[in-house]
């Protein structure tokens, strides 16, 4: 056993994982994996267990991941790691995009939702670090979530046909994070 130490959604954990090998060929288990079964979080969801369908997204010292393929072991000590479990705002308020996905209706089965969430939160915040301060246009976050759009190289699956709502919800919570 070989034991990471991160920040999990603001809070410092320290716990082991499953590792083998040494050095480049060290294999360890997926940190979807260990952030649902060895740490209790339950907003990274398996979909695809291949980085195609978003599910799994988390962030990782501000980049997007997909936890479903990442390796505990190359998620660095000290990383600060976020998930949709820790979103909320001070007062355990929900988060704008959260308060956006639930005014606009836009899940239905829900279980698209995590990676939809942290992955447009990954990106909005990238944007407004880059100093873009404008509401992306309905074109740009459908870019970013098919996979078309260079800051936002991986695709998001929502197999209820709530994708009308989910742009909308976006832009919703993008006009309250560039306030």
């Amino acid at each position: 056993m070989a034991e990471r130490k991160i920040k999990l959604n603001g809070h410092p954990v320290r716990a082991d994982y499953q590792s083998t090998g040494t050095g480049t060929e060290e294999q360890s288990e997926p940190l979807l994996y260990w952030l649902r079964d060895t740490l209790g979080v339950r907003g990274p969801k398996f979909g695809c267990g291949i980085a195609q369908c978003g599910a799994c997204t988390v962030l990782v010292d501000g980049a997007i991941t997909r936890s479903c393929v990442r390796q505990v072991h190359a998620v660095a000590d000290q990383a600060e790691v976020r998930t949709l479990d820790g979103l909320q705002g001070r007062g355990n308020r929900p988060h704008p995009l959260q308060r956006a996905f639930v005014a606009l209706q836009a899940g239905q089965c829900g279980f698209c939702l995590n990676g939809m969430v942290m992955g447009a939160l990954g990106w909005l915040e990238a944007r407004l670090a880059a100093g873009n301060r404008a509401v992306p246009s309905e074109d740009e976050v459908e870019q970013f979530l098919s996979g078309a759009s260079a800051t936002g190289p991986q695709n998001y699956l929502c197999r209820c046909g709530t994708h009308t709502r989910i742009v909308a919800a976006i832009r919703s919570a993008a006009e309250e994070l560039v306030r």
